[in-house]
């Protein structure tokens, strides 16, 4: 059994902008770092469906609003820092997007869509006029597995291999070796929810601490969408803002999640160079799981401790959801995981216990199971202000003991069960739904208009 410390190493980390980018900006500059000083001549980069999807329509940070997978691999391999893990790209500069606009233009960048292959994977190659470099992440966004030169291999799995590990983390001895992580294999399996959720009662000063941090990032990005003077993303947050301070709806706690949660989101797919404390692999479903729950702990003038530990179980519970489905899938993770976590969160700070947060979590995936991820992109904002508002409410109804009694349509008698439940939908009843998304997206491209 893992240790709470453990579990936030691993599943809480800061991100800079959308993980999937993220990923294959650091898997070029882990790549290009075996090539020294040497010019790069050329960059070839083949991911998964899921990374393709996500990558396709999302800002990159520092691009100033352009956005692409293709020019995320340029970024990283120019200027990208791989031991920032995934802030790899948080000292880039206008001068570094132009030298990789520049050799996009050339046709020196490549990106393959790999159909056959979903979840987290991408394969980064980099060239120079002596040498060639490839560099695979695999299972989770920032997890290294292998790294070669001229085809031999200097690194691969077994040892560490997350050079962007926070500081907090070096602290925590994992019992569960991330390399070992896979779609299939998830460190959480085989533990069950109350189990899990017992993990939220270690917390200490450093995991307090740790969490709170990830609280202020995550709420200084929402403040950046709500203010910036220009609209960030879609503008959904600040949009929902000025509707409350013109009265044209109620300013309530609902509407406040919604606003905040979104505006957090509108700036991250944006790509605005602020860093976000990400859950189970996601920025956004960080943002889902962490800002609806500091929101309501503070309006109702909960101490720090205990606003912290009820984030700690959003967290466990978005992770515990994501254990089932898999890291990138065609359901949305915002509006399933991340958003039955919030309510989980939740429904602790408003006086439940854990089968009051179970009873959240089951309705908010009965509300949200259907909804499917289109890649990420601006309108990304209104799914999670859209969980974030839901889970609230679920936690709302929970603690009143109210919900769901019995068991009916994907949800079952226990949060166990609906998440197995949520799961099956996700790998046996969508199997095409990636597939005819790329399809969408591509012939966007194709007819040239794409955003």
């Amino acid at each position: 059994m893992i240790t709470l410390k453990e579990f936030l190493a691993r599943e809480v980390v800061p991100a800079l902008g959308c993980t999937e980018p993220g990923a294959v900006a650091l898997a070029a500059a882990r790549a290009r770092q075996e090539l020294g000083s040497e010019s790069i001549e050329r960059i070839s980069v083949s991911v998964s469906d899921s990374i393709y999807k996500n990558g396709m329509n999302v800002g990159v940070p520092g691009a100033g609003g352009e956005t692409g997978n293709l020019l995320a691999a340029a970024m990283g391999a120019i200027a990208g820092k791989a031991d920032l893990g995934l802030e790899v790209l948080r000292d880039c500069t206008p001068q570094d997007v132009a030298v990789a606009r520049g050799m996009i233009g050339e046709g020196r960048v490549e990106l393959i869509c790999m159909p056959n292959r979903s979840g987290v994977y991408v394969e980064a190659t980099v060239e120079s006029s002596s040498q060639t470099a490839t560099c695979i992440i695999q299972g989770e966004h920032s997890n290294i597995v292998r790294v070669d030169v001229d085809g031999n291999a200097v690194f691969a799995r077994g040892e560490r291999a997350d050079p962007g590990a926070h500081s907090f983390c070096e602290e925590a001895e994992t019992g569960a070796d991330p390399d070992e992580s896979s779609e299939t294999a998830d460190f959480l399996e085989g533990i069950d929810y109350s189990t899990l959720l017992s993990l939220a009662d270690e917390i200490g000063p450093d995991e307090v601490d740790y969490v709170m941090q990830g609280v202020e990032m995550n709420m200084a990005i929402a403040e950046y969408g709500l203010k910036s003077e220009s609209r960030s993303g879609l503008g959904a947050g600040k949009a929902i803002w000025n509707l409350m301070k013109d009265e044209k709806i109620e300013k309530d706690l609902a509407f406040l999640i919604r606003s905040y949660s979104s505006a957090a989101s509108d700036a991250r797919m944006a790509g605005v160079q602020l860093p976000t404390m990400s859950a189970a692999g996601s920025g956004n479903q960080g943002i889902t799981a962490i800002i609806p729950v500091a929101l309501v702990g503070e309006s109702m003038g909960k101490p720090r401790e205990e606003i912290a530990r009820a984030v700690a179980v959003s967290l466990l519970s978005t992770s515990f959801v994501r254990s089932k489905t898999g890291r990138l899938t065609p359901l949305c993770g915002c509006s399933v995981a991340a958003g039955a976590g919030a309510a989980a969160g939740m429904a602790c700070l408003l006086g439940g216990d854990w089968m009051h947060s179970a009873c959240a979590m089951q309705l908010v995936l009965a509300n949200t199971a259907g909804i499917v991820c289109d890649g990420a992109k601006g309108t990304c904002a209104l799914r999670v202000g859209t969980a974030a508002c839901e889970a609230y409410l679920a936690a709302l109804i929970a603690v009143n003991d109210s919900g769901i009694n019995d068991a009916q349509g994907i949800v079952d008698t226990t949060i166990e069960r609906t998440a197995n439940n949520v799961a099956r939908l996700n790998v046996e009843g969508m199997k095409e739904v990636d597939r005819v998304l790329i399809e969408i997206l591509e012939d966007r491209v194709r007819r040239g208009d794409a955003l």
